[in-house]
């Protein structure tokens, strides 16, 4: 294991104990006022409680930077088996809707440990973003954008998440595994909300209709895989078969492995880009001279993107467990506990990011972000996360550059811990005013 996580001597961790922490008394993930805004929450932990133990997650939180980072540099002692379990148990109708689809949840990437993860993980990659798929889905990216800006541009309004940013990612997702096109209607009616699922304390009602979903998915996925085993083509599943079916790798995968991996990749590239954009959205649009320099210079969406992964990012938590005994942050933690590493205080941490509650498309280390985790874990998706957002961008501010946020709007936050996007984000503009004489009304 790292020699740093362990470079405090034994009896601080005697001392520090279990601490009784004024924190944990007001920390709740799942509603308001910390939903609305949790960095003001963070802010306050890590100048006065960097690691505390919340009673009601059991989880201990961990929110400084260097602190997080050890979480996710050192996987001897902090496991990642634990990252997609969900928080709140099953309630026998759910897990009647996953035995009903024949559901196994199996492991895959994000909760895997070295030796087996370092051993999939470079399949997985090649497989999803090699520089050849990424050149193949650019343009199809782009296509997609404006098809959907289309629909509204000579309207004067929309919501950005609805009619923009939550049917994109997953239609592009789509083109990467190879679903056909007379199979995303049914595909896109499984791409739900997971988030609350795993990562929430949803009640027994939305629990189940959640796992029905997830079932209904499975069936879907499980068909494409066993379709791509008969005659795999040349998509991401495709590639993983032909991996799998190379001399020496008989063990590196199984069929429940492969559908496994199908539903994570729709998630994690469909929720999380889709929030990720709404958030950079509303944040290019509260800071309106950032968004009016974007505008004017379309170079600067790369950085932009890369600014809202830092200051507003889609994934603010990660969970990892204990292995073995350790003092983080000054704090003894027990073999067995649940720790809840908080990516989005991490980056919002002054000691890495110089007046971190400042929104700057220019800031020059904003790439030290924790938004896509860091280490054995870094997510594969990130580069094709990054080229959707700036193309997103790119397009919205060619064609909408006068648009702004709906004034007085509420803005609602899906109640988990760990990721974070709004249900809905809405502009408005003048259509007369649209710089390209096309789409203005006719």
């Amino acid at each position: 294991m790292s020699s740093s996580l362990r470079d405090e001597p034994a009896d601080v961790a005697a001392e520090v104990g279990c601490p009784v922490s004024h924190l944990a008394e007001s920390f709740d993930p799942f509603t308001d006022p910390y939903l609305r805004d949790p960095y003001s929450f963070w802010s306050e932990a890590r100048g006065q409680e960097p690691v505390f133990y919340s009673p009601s997650l059991d989880y201990w939180i961990v929110s400084r930077y260097d602190d997080v980072r050890r979480i996710f540099r050192d996987t001897d002692t902090f496991s990642a088996a634990i990252s997609i379990t969900p928080l709140k148990e099953l309630c026998p109708a759910a897990v009647d809707e996953l035995v009903k689809a024949e559901m196994v949840l199996g492991p895959s990437l994000v909760n895997e440990d070295p030796p087996v993860h370092t051993q999939r993980r470079r399949h997985v990659r090649d497989a999803l973003v090699s520089a050849r798929r990424m050149d193949a889905v650019r343009p199809r990216i782009r296509e997609l954008a404006g098809e959907y800006i289309d629909r509204f541009v000579r309207r004067g309004h929309a919501d950005l998440v609805a009619e923009f940013a939550w049917e994109i990612p997953a239609l592009v997702t789509f083109v990467i595994m190879g679903v056909p096109e007379e199979d995303m209607g049914r595909a896109k009616q499984f791409a739900n909300r997971l988030a609350l699922f795993t990562w929430g304390h949803p009640s027994d009602e939305e629990q189940t209709q959640l796992a029905a979903g997830m079932g209904q998915y499975w069936s879907y996925a499980r068909e494409h895989v066993r379709r791509r085993l008969r005659n795999p083509p040349d998509d991401y599943i495709g590639d993983l078969v032909r991996a799998w079916r190379t001399p020496g790798n008989e063990d590196l995968f199984d069929e429940n492995y492969l559908v496994t991996t199908m539903m994570n990749f729709l998630f994690a590239g469909h929720e999380t880009t889709t929030n990720a954009t709404a958030n950079g959205l509303r944040a290019l649009l509260q800071h309106r001279d950032e968004w009016d320099a974007l505008c004017t210079d379309p170079g600067l969406a790369r950085g932009a993107v890369v600014e809202v992964l830092r200051y507003s990012s889609s994934v603010i938590a990660w969970r990892r467990e204990v292995v073995s005994d350790v003092v983080i942050g000054g704090t003894a933690i027990p073999a067995g506990a649940k720790v809840l590493a908080v990516t989005g205080s991490a980056n919002h941490d002054e000691s890495v990011f110089p007046d971190p509650e400042r929104f700057d498309i220019s800031r020059d280390n904003a790439h030290r972000h924790f938004a896509f985790g860091n280490g054995r874990h870094l997510c594969l998706g990130a580069p094709l996360a990054r080229l959707e957002m700036q193309i997103f961008l790119e397009e919205l501010s060619r064609r909408l550059p006068h648009m702004r946020l709906v004034p007085d709007q509420t803005f609602d936050y899906s109640p988990n811990t760990s990721f974070r996007g709004p249900d809905h984000l809405l502009v408005e503009w003048d259509p007369r005013a649209n710089p390209i004489e096309a789409d203005r009304p006719r």
